[in-house]
């Protein structure tokens, strides 16, 4: 531990006590939780696979060993609620978790019986893989580094604050009862970092959803005499590890490589990049990554880029590794071409395209550790998607790398149709000053977008937390135009919200289509009926959402969704759905709507009716449940979509 110790287990004290099987379905129930509650107050200096581990197994051990504990007696009683709340199997079940990962980061002594939790874990294991949770953005990474600077204790007490949500009292009882000295000191400790309790729900922090990574299989085909020589060179990296400078010398966070494959090697000679002329682009028929000049203050570091090269290839353990869904983040098949090199805020960023993915390299200015590396699939960008790139996160803002053909950015708050864009900065390098990205947790009020204008338009590009942003547009999908104009923001105001909920799926361009305007019974004016479609690098995994607008409202209703389906595409360019409406004299409604070409539209099951024509509006009771079918002017029938 850093500063405070973990006292002797308290004496058990007489009390309610807890059954084996109900704490053994409270482990069962909340078993995610409590490994995510065990990563989190494990020290971080035991690395992401063998926090990952342990984390497993002390939570596997949780479980008292005889018929009956009195330690229930010492666990505080959570607030009303349901679930885990009040539970007293899974607080006892929690309170052991606390105390064994407190333990774990106790400091071995020569004179000292090893507890048991300080032991490397036997079980669970998984050989020859190495196994971490999917990496987060630049927030979980700030929250991660100020978590590892604090105390075992004082984690504990910020995580049972920010995870579990109990109160201050409640907090210090569960340390006390987990044998923490002096609770207070730690609870004051863990007021010092910013509360980001969203965060602590972050994939970066989940040891049940893994990344599996193979070790180096290299080293594990060889015979005896070959392991011993590899072995040895183990040894002498280790020792190299102790010496002062950047890890491992010039290849900084990677991993060691045994390989003697020229092709390999070639592809990690920083003099064979590819380096595009800055004017290359002017005459060029392409207008996509291939034509981007090599650009930053750092292009010419040919340490920094083998480092990038060789982690790309070979990721350390310590390097923090994601891609977008659908994106192999093998190396690179031969020399990639580089986009950039330079410094961004506190880090030096390198930016890499080999024709498929476009890959970040990012390390702290003053050494490699806490490495990060991240690909996105940008096969077949046109002009449009290969306009700007993410080179930089911090504190919540954003910075591109644009296109050499962006002649000016804007901010534009997409809520706020209105209000007007506010102007960008671009450096000589092509890099925008910071723009405050959209928010990640809490009420959305407001969403802000990224405006570029080039020779042949203006366009809107949203970041949803991978290294392209997507393309916004508006309109029919067999002909969609630009989401910039008048009419298309308003369009989009209502529904900007909902690009949440396509956050890291690879999106590749989001599009708006206002599909209907349908008269509202009762007088209640007219309501918007608008089908946004995220469309994904990798052609799958496409995102449709039916959302609903009434007069004055701020923001849209999602009136059902579906994935993978060609509703509302340039494939099909179709959609019907409805929606349960209460009106201000509170009489309920179905109303449904499908696009222009639709002749007939009928509800069945909980509401009965028909309509000859695009939209329907029935009477209806509070929470009547209708199938829609639909009837195209070809005659072709049609589902609503769910």
């Amino acid at each position: 531990m850093q500063s405070q110790d973990v006292a002797p287990r308290p004496a058990p004290s007489s009390g309610p006590v807890v059954d084996v099987e109900q704490a053994e379905a409270a482990l069962v129930e909340h078993y995610p939780r409590l490994v995510r509650l065990a990563y989190l107050v494990l020290p971080p200096g035991l690395g992401r696979g063998r926090r990952v581990m342990t984390a497993h197994a002390l939570t596997q051990r949780a479980l008292p060993r005889g018929r009956a504990s009195g330690d229930a007696s010492v666990i505080p009683a959570q607030q009303s609620g349901g679930g885990r709340d009040g539970d007293p199997g899974y607080a006892y079940v929690r309170l052991r978790v606390v105390r064994a990962a407190l333990e774990a980061g106790l400091p071995l002594r020569l004179r000292a019986r090893p507890r048991r939790a300080q032991l490397p874990p036997l079980l669970p294991h998984v050989w020859g893989l190495k196994l971490f949770p999917r990496s987060g953005g630049a927030d979980e990474l700030a929250l991660d580094q100020r978590l590892s600077a604090l105390s075992g204790p004082a984690r504990a007490a910020y995580v049972l604050r920010g995870l579990e949500k109990l109160p201050d009292t409640h907090v210090r009882k569960v340390l006390a009862a987990a044998g923490v000295g002096d609770p207070d000191a730690a609870l004051a400790e863990a007021s010092g970092v910013e509360a980001r309790d969203s965060l602590l729900d972050s994939p970066e922090f989940d040891p049940c959803s893994l990344h599996a990574r193979p070790t180096d299989l290299m080293r594990r085909r060889q015979h005896v005499r070959a392991a011993l020589a590899a072995t040895a060179a183990v040894a002498v990296c280790g020792a190299l590890l102790a010496l002062p400078g950047d890890g491992w010398g010039p290849d900084g966070a990677a991993a060691p490589s045994y390989a003697q494959n020229p092709a390999a090697e070639a592809a990690l000679d920083p003099g064979r990049l590819t380096k595009v002329a800055g004017t290359a682009w002017e005459s060029s028929a392409r207008t996509d990554f291939s034509v981007w000049p090599a650009r930053g203050g750092l292009v010419d570091d040919s340490a920094l880029l083998r480092r990038a090269l060789a982690v790309w290839a070979r990721p350390g353990e310590s390097v923090r590794v994601s891609a977008t869904p659908g994106t192999p983040s093998g190396a690179p098949p031969g020399p990639p071409q580089l986009l950039y090199a330079g410094e961004v805020d506190q880090a030096r960023v390198v930016l890499l395209y080999d024709g498929l993915r476009i890959a970040r390299y990012a390390e702290p200015k003053d050494g490699t550790s806490g490495a990060a590396l991240d690909f996105a699939r940008v096969d077949g960008a046109n002009r449009a998607e290969a306009n700007a790139v993410v080179v930089g996160r911090s504190d919540g803002n954003v910075r591109y790398l644009t296109a050499p053909w962006v002649t000016g950015a804007a901010e534009r708050d997409l809520m706020k149709p209105s209000s007007g864009a506010m102007d960008l900065p671009i450096s000589a390098d092509g890099v925008t000053s910071p723009l405050a990205g959209p928010a990640q947790s809490g009420a959305c009020t407001s969403w802000n977008v990224l405006q570029l204008k080039d020779g042949s338009g203006t366009r809107l590009m949203t970041d949803l937390g991978e290294l392209t942003p997507a393309h916004l547009t508006a309109g029919k999908p067999s002909s969609p135009h630009e989401a910039s104009g008048a009419e298309a923001l308003r369009d989009w105001s209502p529904f900007a919200c909902s690009l949440a909920s396509a956050r890291s799926q690879g999106v590749r361009s989001v599009n708006a289509w206002r599909f209907a305007r349908q008269p509202l019974p009762d007088a209640s004016g007219t309501a918007a009926w608008v089908c946004t479609r995220a469309d994904t690098w990798r052609g799958g995994g496409t995102r449709v959402l039916a959302q609903f607008h009434t007069p004055g409202g701020v923001y849209g209703a999602v009136a059902a969704k579906a994935e993978n389906s060609p509703a509302c595409g340039s494939r099909d360019p179709h959609v019907l759905a409805g929606v349960l409406w209460k009106s201000g004299t509170g009489s309920w409604y179905l109303l449904a709507a499908g696009s222009r070409d639709t002749a007939s539209v009928r509800a069945t099951g909980g509401v009965e009716g028909s309509v000859r024509g695009s939209m329907l509006t029935v009477r209806a009771r509070q929470g009547a449940q209708a199938q829609l079918k639909a009837t195209l002017s070809d005659g072709r029938s049609i589902s609503g979509l769910r």
